[in-house]
């Protein structure tokens, strides 16, 4: 359910490029750290899963962004697709981030999507791994927001 009003390119039905432009958008979107401009991404009634919790609407998905990025400072993720069909991605990521402790992590996820008509996400289910590391194995250190296009992805970087 959304507005007559809000589509979201690239829209499905996807082509191998068309996915990748998706990820992409998706990935920077969640390093601008904009709880309020990342939700607009997702359908009035989203719904997520991500590890133990669990998100019904646009307005939890913000509230869960915004104790997210409180929670993890100097966030810097990569996504990399893993496959599509028609209105489905999916994709695998790692994101780079200290706790207010200065203890260092990399969590490794995969994320399913599904898409509407009009390229909003209704589905969004999450798994992730955290894998604590020291501030020198960090491999992601571009200042903060969006990745630049000559950093390597997740397969260049061995990951």
């Amino acid at each position: 359910m959304s507005s007559n009003n809000e589509v979201r390119p690239p829209l499905p039905p996807f082509t191998r490029e068309s996915a990748i432009e998706k990820v992409r958008l998706a990935e920077d979107g969640w390093n601008s750290r904009d709880a309020a401009r990342v939700a607009l991404a997702y359908s009035l009634d989203t719904r997520w899963r991500n590890r133990a919790e669990f998100a019904n609407g646009r307005d939890q998905a913000r509230a869960f962004l915004e104790r997210k990025w409180a929670k993890e400072l100097e966030y810097r993720l990569i996504k990399e697709l893993w496959a599509f069909t028609d209105n489905r991605i999916a994709v695998r990521y790692a994101y780079e981030w200290r706790d207010d402790s200065g203890n260092w992590f990399r969590s490794y996820g995969n994320e399913n999507w599904e898409f509407g008509a009009d390229g909003l996400m209704i589905n969004r289910y999450a798994c992730i791994n955290d894998l604590p590391i020291q501030e020198s194995e960090r491999k992601f250190r571009w200042p903060q927001g969006r990745r630049p296009d000559d950093h390597p992805g997740l397969s260049e970087l061995g990951l």
